[in-house]
């Protein structure tokens, strides 16, 4: 039987599509990219506001911590859970560290190395990455069970750091490395986190450079992520997708 459609219409998210019988094969080709190319509208229309709504039900979902909270306190609590708005910022000195603390980097040799799906793969020395727009903002990082320090860190905007590489647009997943050696580690994070410096790389905490023991050059803040995701000594970061 060969079909014509003569009506299509949304209800509640739901596509009703009715039939008359004849016309051609074709025309009813024509209706279907027709169709598939409105229904892809609505995708495209609905998707910005549906990430809002969750970013919103997200936030809602949070714990305003009330001022004078010990920080005591929050080490067995999950960041993603925490608005620390109102939690006062730890003096660098009173910083906990976790994992290898006394990795030496040489700075005139020393690359931070952008790769993977790229059009213009990076190799950054340190004066340059400190010539990129920053981001600078408190995030708390737990340390499951031992420690809590809420920093207030400035690094790279990791946006302005993709754009120069030339991203490609099936990137969905970003990599960082660091140390280099016996102790070396990698974690990955979403794509999305880093486009809306979530997460980024730090060079600075509370005002002053990164210490070593907090993972100079570069360490990993990420923000609703355990402090064992912060990658310290960061020399390379590798977009790909997964």
């Amino acid at each position: 039987m060969i079909f014509r459609p003569y009506f299509i219409g949304t209800d509640e998210a739901r596509v009703y599509i009715f039939w008359n019988t004849g016309e051609s094969m074709n025309r009813r080709r024509e209706f279907l990219k027709i169709s598939i190319g409105f229904l892809a509208s609505i995708a495209v229309f609905l998707s910005p506001l549906f990430s809002a709504v969750r970013s919103a039900y997200a936030k809602a979902k949070k714990t305003i911590l009330p001022k004078g909270t010990k920080r005591e306190s929050l080490i067995y609590k999950n960041p993603r859970s925490l608005d620390t708005r109102n939690l006062e910022t730890t003096a660098l000195e009173d910083f906990g560290t976790m994992g290898i603390s006394d990795h030496e980097v040489e700075l005139d040799e020393w690359r931070l190395e952008v790769t993977g799906r790229l059009t213009k793969p990076l190799r950054l020395t340190y004066s340059e990455i400190l010539a990129f727009p920053y981001v600078e903002k408190k995030v708390l990082l737990i340390c499951p069970g031992f420690f809590a320090n809420h920093g207030e860190w400035k690094g790279i905007s990791m946006k302005a750091l993709i754009e120069r590489a030339g991203v490609k647009k099936d990137v969905t997943r970003v990599t960082f490395s660091g140390p280099k050696g016996l102790y070396g580690k990698q974690e990955s994070f979403p794509i999305e986190d880093i486009l809306n410096d979530k997460v980024f790389l730090a060079y600075g905490v509370n005002g002053e450079p990164l210490p070593r023991k907090h993972g100079f050059p570069l360490r990993v803040v990420a923000e609703g992520y355990h402090g064992d995701d912060w990658v310290k000594y960061v020399y390379k970061m590798s977009l790909q997708k997964r």
